[in-house]
């Protein structure tokens, strides 16, 4: 029988007198559990009283879980990170994503009569979180669930377009498969599309890039970390997409806006003056005021 390893705790630490779980995955995921929205933000110390772990040991797991992209480490604490957020996670953050998104999804749909998506990224592909759409849905080969190339799709791009470059080569093949005779197959040219993307304030477009006869416009969802998804409204080849795209930017700015609400900032403090007193009364009215309570005037 193996020896269990128990670590020391301190006396009066959070974790005193409670029993340490005794598996690595367990101990990962009690910290991961104590991250209860795509925006909380908690410090070491609130992640130690909430899992009841020695503040060592916290830390410890915390560096790993940051190392391999489960989350994020900010001059505000630690954050659900971006393998957590959905390029390569999923769970309750895409439930929440895509309950974030939904009205806003709703909203494109019914204004433009277009398909709306909400998609992450999924390794080299992104995968449908959702899909609404009237008569033209069932022309446009997606589903909720379902998976499309990354480089190929203005979802795709609206989301690459705010990862590191070297990031970008890691998850895009050195030489990206060709599915139309319009789709991106150099790498470097996928750079400079994402540049432009990022020029556009991160609207992608996509022309029969992933399908000959379907157009497309994308913007990422963007936490203070990174995208964690993006949105996008689709047509025929056709479609005027370059129209509606300040609608798509727009749905993607509320959600995110709704996902990580900015802090509000501290009340400035209150100085005390150190300039004289200024008089209520001129000095007209004050000799006035003084004379007449000399002269009896008051009693």
């Amino acid at each position: 029988m193996s020896a269990q390893i128990v670590e020391p705790v301190a006396e009066g630490s959070a974790a005193a007198g409670r029993d340490l779980p005794p598996s690595m995955v367990e101990r990962m995921s009690l910290i991961l559990d104590a991250f209860e929205s795509p925006a909380a933000r908690l410090t070491l110390e609130q992640v130690s009283r909430a899992t009841h772990l020695p503040r060592s040991t916290a830390h410890r797991i915390l560096d790993q879980l940051v190392r391999l992209e489960w989350l994020s480490h900010t001059s505000f604490g630690f954050s659900l990170g971006p393998r957590s957020l959905g390029l390569g996670g999923g769970g309750r953050a895409d439930t929440e994503l895509r309950e974030a998104a939904a009205p806003y999804l709703h909203e494109l749909q019914v204004r433009t009569g277009l398909v709306a998506h909400l998609a992450v990224l999924d390794g080299p592909d992104v995968r449908y979180l959702d899909k609404i759409g009237g008569r033209f849905a069932v022309r446009v080969p997606s589903r909720v669930g379902g998976h499309a190339a990354a480089h190929a799709t203005a979802l795709g791009k609206a989301i690459l377009a705010w990862l590191p470059a070297e990031r970008v080569d890691e998850i895009v093949e050195a030489r990206p498969a060709r599915l139309t005779k319009s789709t991106i197959t150099d790498l470097a040219l996928l750079h400079q599309e994402l540049h432009r993307v990022r020029g556009r304030h991160g609207v992608a477009y996509e022309r029969g890039e992933a399908h000959p006869d379907i157009a497309c416009v994308a913007a990422a969802i963007r936490s203070p970390e990174g995208a964690v998804g993006a949105v996008s409204l689709v047509g025929d080849l056709r479609a005027p997409v370059e129209r509606v795209a300040p609608l798509v930017l727009r749905a993607a700015r509320q959600t995110a806006a709704d996902l990580f609400p900015e802090p509000e900032p501290a009340p400035a403090p209150v100085r005390a003056s150190t300039a004289p007193a200024q008089p209520t009364w001129s000095p007209a009215t004050m000799d006035r005021l003084v004379a007449d309570a000399a002269s009896g005037a008051w009693a």
